[in-house]
């Protein structure tokens, strides 16, 4: 783990994670990660197991979204298959909006 550890707390939700020192000093509350993330790359993963990434370029207090430099990646499970096999459709777009309540999840992308 690198970084400093943070601890953040919203209601009765307490996280900690691990931050660059020069990102900490801004983060009074969850949305401050997100304010963060402007202009950079960010994972999003939806409900009906879709998953974005893209340059985040606004959000607001529903967590809907503006990327662009898209990619969704869709998991289509086939049910008529004995072994229900997990088949993945992707597309690329442009620019994106993202209804927030479809949102799970928004992160730095993984580096693999």
């Amino acid at each position: 783990m690198q970084g400093l550890p943070v601890a953040i707390e919203y209601g009765s939700l307490s996280i900690s994670i691990f931050m660059d020192p020069a990102a900490v000093s801004g983060i009074q509350e969850p949305f401050d990660l997100i304010r963060l993330s402007l202009s950079e790359r960010v994972f999003v993963k939806l409900r009906g197991d879709r998953e974005l990434t893209g340059i985040l370029h606004a959000y607001d207090g529903h967590m809907n979204l503006i990327l662009s430099d898209v990619e969704e990646t869709i998991m289509i499970v086939d049910t008529d298959s004995p072994t229900q096999a997990i088949n993945v459709a992707k597309r690329k777009s442009e620019m994106l909006f993202v209804r927030g309540d479809g949102v799970i999840l928004v992160s730095p992308p993984s580096r693999s």
